[in-house]
């Protein structure tokens, strides 16, 4: 029996979309005016151009030069080498002292190979350390630097390579190949110390409170595509940088150290750390030397300070058995020019890896010593 409910007594919505989800047959077109954009994407072409080139001249007119970048995506490349069959080469792993002190066209032109270059800059080399333990495509020799306050400490700044090598996309890679071939070259303002953001970020901005003051290090160093790295030439011939670099460190080093108990227990493990992986180098014929670069001013006094070579570099060689290169035993690897305290001059580093190479060499042929007792 039809209902006697009618039409006006029921819900309005009663069976019914809401007005705004009602499906439309026949939506509303609105067409686009005709005009023409020659002139519009010219002019816009013109202002991109005009904006890039001033931004290029003006870092030119600073100094600088192109350079490839110091990527993760650089980094992987150098690290697959290992996988792609020249796991028998000499690998170069630690901070930044040995990235920049150690030149691989000198070491090649002496030693016949040119070294894998696997060194970070601001980091501990203790997980590479650890990574290449457990990669038996590495059968070749590995040269670690130690410093101090990097290797004892733990600084982690750039360990994210490794979980980016490892899962690199083809889109990451093809990218990393493009920027090399067509940018890095190329272009000199292509840096992240001179990007746009990063230039405002360190503007002498008004102090805010609660917003702590960063000190961030500038661009110290100049790289090829190989990761062959050298100190910028900007810091040695102008002054106003250099001071700049050691006034950055100056103030990172007056940064209050952590509780001795805190310190001495990272110490510890991180001398822990590095027992276990050379032990797993050892066992299949990889030998291992740890390299103490020079450092000097505050650079210097810190380490000395905070990091006595008898409760760190000392303890580390008689833990491990490993042998180790400290510059101030050698009179060779001595009285070098380091214009912000921690890093040498280019010059400089072509002739401390001249001096240096030969200790490797020896060092490395020398017959391990019995592992240390277990404690």
């Amino acid at each position: 029996m039809p209902s006697s409910t009618s039409s006006s007594e029921r819900p309005s919505n009663a069976g019914e979309l809401p007005a705004y989800e009602v499906p439309l047959d026949d939506p509303p077109v609105r067409a686009l005016p005709s005009r023409a954009l020659g002139w519009p994407w010219l002019v816009a072409l013109l202002l991109f151009a005009v904006a890039l080139s001033g931004w290029e001249l003006y870092w030119r007119d600073y100094g600088v030069a192109p350079s490839y970048r110091n990527s993760d995506g650089a980094w992987a490349i150098q690290r697959r080498r290992i996988d792609q069959g020249e796991g028998d080469a000499t690998v170069i792993i630690g901070s930044s002292r040995v990235l920049f002190d150690i030149q691989l066209p000198v070491w090649e032109r002496l030693d016949g190979e040119r070294p894998i270059q696997l060194a970070l800059e601001g980091t501990s080399p203790l997980f590479l350390l650890e990574d290449l333990a457990d990669d038996t495509d590495f059968t070749g020799r590995l040269v670690v630097g130690v410093t101090p306050l990097l290797f004892f400490a733990d600084f982690s700044r750039r360990h994210a390579v490794l979980p980016y090598y490892r899962n690199e996309s083809p889109a990451q890679r093809a990218g990393q190949r493009l920027s090399m071939w067509l940018l890095e070259p190329w272009l000199a303002y292509y840096d992240p110390d001179f990007a746009l953001f990063t230039v405002l970020e360190r503007q002498p901005w008004p102090a805010r409170p609660g917003v702590p003051n960063e000190v961030a290090v500038r661009r110290l160093s100049v790289a090829d595509a190989d990761r062959a790295t050298r100190m910028w030439d900007k810091v040695e011939r102008d002054p106003a940088y250099r001071a700049l670099a050691r006034d950055i460190w100056s103030r990172l080093l007056q940064r209050p150290p952590p509780p001795p108990a805190a310190a001495h227990a990272l110490r510890d493990k991180q001398i822990a750390r590095a027992v276990a992986a050379v032990g797993k180098l050892r066992a299949r014929g990889v030998p291992v030397v740890f390299v103490r670069a020079p450092s000097a001013g505050q650079w210097l006094e810190m380490e000395r300070k905070a990091f006595p070579r008898a409760a760190t570099w000392e303890r580390l060689l008689a833990a491990t058995g490993a042998p180790g290169i400290h510059f101030e035993d050698h009179p060779q690897l001595q009285g070098y020019e380091l214009p912000e305290w921690s890093h040498l001059s280019a010059s400089e580093a072509e002739r401390f890896t001249e001096a240096l190479l030969p200790l490797v060499e020896e060092a490395s042929t020398r017959p391990a010593p019995a592992a240390p007792p277990e404690s």
